[in-house]
């Protein structure tokens, strides 16, 4: 049953091309398996989340993040009564934007267009994937995905203004996005403070006992697995301390945002836009320790001395392949040639870059920066 402030798809505003219904599914099902089988959700496997691939072959890439994030979403929505067919597709799709090289990729890409008075937002970029680049139907570009769909693709985690934005003002700018739409940005959260803890741990660039010192709800934890499986390996013990902060970040999210619709009066959809601010939150405590953990990554994981020389190498790789195609837009490919007489060649090259897995652009980079310079 849903709640009466979730949205509800025979009240959907539709396809930009309007379809006849499917026999047996309803929109956002269909949206969801369009994502599904899109190629951009498909090169997810091959884009990094922190570690590459040659770490190991255990290690979360953009696909299996998505795929957890997935997990928790629908999780949260069948408990708030939101639509779990809409939130399960703004999971699968919200990191579909993300360039090669994780957010060190995205990082280079950004400071690259800036040099050309534009920008890369990966929510943004991934609109015009689902607008524009995936080529899979004769009636149309893209994939055709409903308003909703679309609309949390650029509202999950980011309110734009409508004023410096006025090429987006189909999508109600000033308005906030359903609670299907919020909830994406704090399971994203959740779901990579955790996991980012676990590939962390298993990369031996993170020691329990340095988690527990800056990480009171992950010692807390750590504290009660202790107590109750003394015997077990470390291991084990660090498996149940992640598990229980996972589940207690997600009951404290379901717990406060009902608080929030209370608080707030909210009936229906309309109240839900309407808020002066976002519903879905968790509470101060819970978000202070939230914030710690985050911030226990940043210094110890993200920017690490370990992980600083492929960062460097992405960015690098990054800015000299961007340079390549501005000095030579014949070497684009023939799509992209086309595009580029319709719109800035910075942003065509962009698209270019942000579509590519780890491992082509590594190869791309290869073979033709090292020909540009007259290396064999």
């Amino acid at each position: 049953m849903l709640a009466d402030y979730a949205v509800r798809v025979e009240d959907s505003r539709g396809r930009r091309h309007p379809e006849p219904p499917h026999p047996y599914r309803n929109a956002f099902q269909r949206d969801r398996d369009r994502v599904v089988h899109a190629r951009a959700f498909r090169r997810l496997e091959n884009k990094t989340q922190v570690f590459t691939r040659r770490h190991s072959d255990h290690f979360r890439t953009r696909l299996t993040h998505t795929i957890e994030v997935a997990q928790i979403s629908r999780t949260i929505a069948a408990q708030l009564g939101l639509n779990q067919d809409l939130v399960e597709t703004l999971a699968l799709v919200h990191d579909i934007g993300h360039p090669p090289f994780g957010h060190a990729g995205e990082k280079a890409l950004d400071a690259a267009m800036r040099e050309h008075g534009l920008f890369f937002d990966h929510n943004l970029h991934a609109l015009r994937i689902v607008e524009d680049f995936e080529l899979r139907y004769a009636a149309f570009r893209g994939l055709n995905l409903t308003f909703e769909v679309r609309e949390g693709i650029i509202k999950h985690s980011h309110d734009w203004d409508p004023a410096r934005f006025p090429e987006l003002a189909e999508y109600l700018l000033g308005l906030r996005p359903p609670l299907e739409a919020q909830l994406i940005d704090w399971t994203d959260e959740i779901a990579y403070n955790t996991a980012d803890l676990d590939d962390g741990y298993e990369a031996r660039l993170l020691t329990v006992a340095g988690i527990r010192e800056a990480v009171p709800l992950f010692d807390r934890f750590y504290r009660q697995a202790e107590s109750e499986y003394p015997a077990v390996q470390e291991k084990l013990k660090f498996n149940e301390a992640v598990k229980r902060m996972l589940n207690h970040l997600v009951g404290g999210l379901i717990g406060q945002t009902r608080a929030n619709l209370a608080a707030a009066g909210v009936h229906g959809l309309e109240d839900v836009r309407r808020a002066p601010q976002r519903l879905v939150a968790l509470d101060p405590a819970d978000e202070e320790e939230r914030r710690q953990a985050k911030d226990f990554l940043y210094r110890n994981l993200y920017f690490s001395d370990a992980l600083l020389p492929e960062k460097e190498q992405a960015e690098r790789v990054v800015r000299e392949l961007f340079a390549y195609w501005m000095e030579r837009p014949e070497a684009l490919p023939p799509s992209y040639q086309e595009k580029a007489r319709q719109e800035p060649r910075a942003r065509v090259v962009c698209d270019y870059i942000a579509g590519m897995t780890d491992n082509f652009i590594l190869a791309l980079h290869r073979k033709l920066v090292a020909r540009a310079a007259g290396k064999p």
